[in-house]
């Protein structure tokens, strides 16, 4: 618990006339006051009275004091008004209030994010999450929606900070240090919410790092989570956007899981398995023998949904030129890049190829 939090409300205590407020811990130290030369002391004595008092304000040493228990019922703090008539006991137990609300707010938040990061770590057992969950007053099946964000070339110490103004609401939305490098985001969604809105949130995100921080970012997006037990395989998912974006994706910055299609599965495949599956596509040659050129124009036919004419007029080549090129294919491969098929092998094939060059593995 941070000691400021209870000088921010005993600071507004200070202008009421004649009376010192103020916050001692179990040991009698006092640890905030509106008279900041009794920062420091220790009554011991008036803590060991406290102690007992439970939750009726008592008086010592012309003080009354009220303590403050923790969850458990342990005595942890106690807040004090000097004097001891019945206008010190009013005051002290509306100071009481003020003080208990916000060690509950500020034990709650910190709390909070705490829970999350270890369901999204697989660090607490599902049955607990229900428990706990309740436990802090959190809504358990509200969607959720898992940003990864991992920061490229340098960090800084900042970063949590900065996304967090992003964040208003700290009691539905979680920005949390993974690592050095990592930071996860873990937003509440309205019911209407779809890919589209977090591509937005997550672009905001890369905006504010890039402009504020300098600090270049790619970031994953899992699907949305439904239940708080969801919230583990969410963070997963952002993390595997991440990795298999950097091999079938470089050139974005924000990979959604929902969109990385076949990458997705090759993957998780073995790497045998994907040499297995080069040498029986490519019997006749390897797919190194194709040059840049050759390779650039089998992209652009397939970004072309294998329409010749398209292609072709893409590449400013003639037609017949173009047709020359895919029967080349056809001749060094085995496979015709007008057939659905044929084409449908070779892209999954490129795909193998680009995974493989990943895992340093030719």
């Amino acid at each position: 618990m941070s000691n400021s939090v209870f000088q921010g409300v005993i600071q507004q205590l200070k202008d009421i006339p004649n009376r010192v407020f103020g916050v001692i811990d179990s040991e009698g130290c006092v640890i905030s006051s509106t008279d900041v030369s009794l920062l420091g002391e220790r009554w011991p004595d008036a803590a060991l009275k406290v102690s007992g008092s439970g939750e009726q304000a008592v008086s010592f040493a012309q003080r009354t004091f009220r303590a403050i228990f923790n969850s458990v019922n342990v005595f942890e703090y106690a807040v004090f008004c000097s004097g001891d008539d019945e206008q010190a006991k009013l005051l002290c137990n509306v100071a009481y209030v003020a003080l208990y609300n916000a060690k509950t707010h500020y034990e709650e938040k910190h709390d909070r994010g705490t829970f999350v990061k270890n369901i999204i770590m697989d660090n607490i057992l599902p049955g607990d999450i229900y428990i706990r969950a309740k436990e802090l007053h959190f809504v358990a099946d509200a969607p959720r929606a898992v940003l990864l964000v991992r920061q490229v070339g340098r960090s800084d110490v900042t970063t949590v900070d900065v996304l967090s103004g992003l964040f208003p609401d700290k009691t539905q939305d979680f920005v949390l240090s993974i690592n050095e490098t990592d930071i996860a985001i873990v937003k509440q969604l309205s019911g209407s919410a779809n890919a589209e809105e977090l591509e937005k949130i997550a672009r905001s995100v890369e905006d504010t790092l890039k402009n504020e921080l300098f600090i270049k970012s790619i970031i994953g997006i899992g699907t949305v989570a439904t239940h708080l037990r969801e919230l583990a395989d969410a963070y997963k998912e952002a993390q595997t956007a991440i990795d298999v974006g950097k091999v079938f994706d470089t050139e974005k910055s924000i990979i959604n899981y929902e969109n990385l299609g076949i990458g997705r599965l090759i993957y998780q495949l073995p790497t045998t398995l994907c040499e297995i599956f080069l040498t029986e596509v490519f019997k006749k040659s390897s797919i190194d023998a194709l040059d840049q050129e050759t390779l650039f124009t089998i992209n652009k036919f397939f970004e072309n949904n294998l329409n010749v004419s398209e292609t072709s007029r893409k590449l400013f080549v003639h037609r017949n030129t173009l047709v020359y090129r895919l029967e080349k294919i056809k001749k060094l491969t085995g496979l015709d890049l007008r057939l659905f098929d044929h084409a449908i092998v070779f892209k999954v094939a490129l795909m193998v190829r680009k995974y493989l060059s990943s895992r340093e593995i030719r």
